[in-house]
């Protein structure tokens, strides 16, 4: 299931503008094909669970580089994401940032690929980011991310229905935790009304009329 989604994902960006880029040479599913692999390859059991790769390195010909001129940022947005469902799918997560690099190898010939894939763990060995509706990642730190209208939030929501200082999450050992700060209307995690809930990855937060999806990646 994981790796149909990833590859349906995939399929997508040869859709519209992506269609010339992608004419002929390697295509999108290709990529992500070989990166599933690498990831459940090089995959270890960490103390919170299963750990996948974070850090993927795809070589191509100088030919197919040059292609997707134009297009290495979009590509790469969606290798990212599609890492992170394929990884959610199998139940496995990451140690530190999902990065992937494009880069051009003149030793490949036209269709060629070569993929490397490590793990590499982020700063306090635990990384998680709040997703916003516009795809806008904010990364958790150690310190409390305040979610509200205020611009001093670390997510500021520009909506009547929520509160100036709404919700914060806490970091803790293994995790994080949304603490609603007696807003007016109430945050929801998961279609339920919460005080105070311990977030797991995929968690869809509502704050007014935005949904944050949390993610541990």
């Amino acid at each position: 299931m994981g790796l149909q989604r990833f590859e349906r994902r995939l399929e997508r960006l040869v859709e519209g503008a992506f269609t010339k880029a992608f004419r002929s040479g390697l295509q999108p599913v290709e990529i992500g094909r070989r990166l599933v692999r690498e990831m459940d390859a090089r995959r270890t059991l960490g103390v919170r669970g299963t750990v996948v790769p974070n850090e993927l390195v795809v070589a191509v010909s100088a030919a197919d580089f040059e292609q997707w001129d134009g297009y290495h940022e979009a590509l790469v947005r969606e290798l990212q994401e599609s890492a992170r469902e394929h990884a959610r799918e199998e139940g496995s997560h990451f140690v530190g940032p999902v990065t992937v690099e494009l880069r051009a190898d003149p030793g490949l010939k036209r269709g060629d690929l070569r993929v490397g894939a490590r793990v590499v763990e982020g700063e306090g060995g635990f990384v998680a980011a709040l997703v916003l509706p516009d795809d806008r990642r904010v990364v958790l730190t150690e310190e409390v991310a305040v979610i509200g209208r205020l611009p001093d939030c670390a997510v500021a929501l520009s909506d009547a229905q929520v509160s100036r200082h709404h919700a914060e999450v806490r970091p803790g050992r293994d995790g994080h935790r949304i603490v609603d700060l007696g807003s007016t209307n109430g945050t929801i995690v998961n279609g339920v009304v919460v005080r105070e809930h311990d977030l797991h990855d995929g968690d869809v937060i509502e704050i007014g009329a935005t949904r944050i999806r949390y993610e541990e990646s």
